[in-house]
């Protein structure tokens, strides 16, 4: 039998340490918003960290079927804005992809270097020249003005992830599907897309959960509170209720939940598409 030797018992142990310590940096203050929803302020003053005692359960019911905030339309809103912005990464992505990978043209590295320096190209920097433009084009204060520039930042993933991905396909498919009949674009629907839907899976949930939880762009383009999505939601709400701790941890929680949901249902496609590296037969 194998034994473990000191130095790799050393080396597991520091493993361990530093994986419980991301774990309780991660798990503290999820706890603190979950549990501190069902406190009441006075508890949470005094034992932020204990349990409830008793539970207080008005907070998540004020919310969610009280006349407190607008917690159902700010879910619908966020739905919205993260369904259209998959929606145009994954179709003008896909076509972007497909062209750099399997049509020669003069300008194909240049394009391609192009949307690998989106990958480096934060919003931060964009954000003058970007309102500026929102503006001309009559887009601010609308959902479209999310969408549109969130899907622009999407891009270079889902273009970098998929060309690598068609590249793999054997050319042998392609003069198959010629043979058969199948034009560019025949080809595309028919071979391409259902071998990449590991990718195409893994970019629709990335870009889902980062539209969830994208406060920077709602906050530089919506101005109406119907329009808000939940981040924004999150500021507006603790703005009006600033002293009602216990009912913004409430609000806070209810927030995370759907992308925390859609991520756990989603991860094995996740993992499926940033692993695929073979076309199997």
């Amino acid at each position: 039998m194998k034994t473990i030797s000191s130095e790799n018992r050393f080396y597991n142990t520091i493993q361990y340490i530093f994986c419980g310590l991301v774990f309780l940096i991660i798990a503290v203050p999820i706890y603190i918003s979950i549990m501190g929803g069902f406190k009441s302020v006075g508890q949470l003053r005094a034992q932020p960290v204990a349990l409830p005692d008793p539970f207080v359960w008005s907070q998540y019911g004020d919310i969610l079927v009280g006349q407190m905030g607008s917690f159902w339309l700010e879910l619908l809103n966020s739905l919205l804005v993260g369904i259209g912005t998959v929606a145009v990464v994954v179709v003008v992505g896909t076509f972007a992809a497909y062209a750099l990978a399997r049509i020669r043209f003069k300008f194909n590295n240049v394009f391609f270097i192009y949307f690998w320096l989106g990958l480096l190209f934060p919003l931060a920097v964009a954000i003058l020249p970007l309102y500026v433009q929102l503006r001309s084009l009559n887009l601010l204060d609308t959902h479209i003005g999310v969408i549109l520039p969130q899907a622009a930042f999407g891009l270079p993933m889902m273009i970098m992830l998929l060309r690598g991905f068609i590249k793999q396909i054997p050319h042998e498919l392609e003069e198959a599907a010629a043979i058969d009949g199948y034009d560019r674009f025949g080809f595309l629907f028919t071979i391409v897309v259902p071998l990449s839907t590991p990718i195409l899976a893994t970019v629709s949930v990335l870009t889902l959960v980062t539209s969830w939880n994208n406060f920077f762009t709602p906050l530089l383009v919506l101005n109406t509170q119907k329009k808000f999505t939940l981040p924004m939601g999150v500021m507006d709400f603790m703005g009006e209720h600033a002293a009602d701790w216990n009912m913004i941890l409430a609000f806070l929680t209810l927030a995370m939940i759907p992308a925390v949901v859609i991520y756990i249902l989603c991860q094995k496609y996740i993992v499926a598409g940033l692993t695929s590296g073979a076309i199997k037969g």
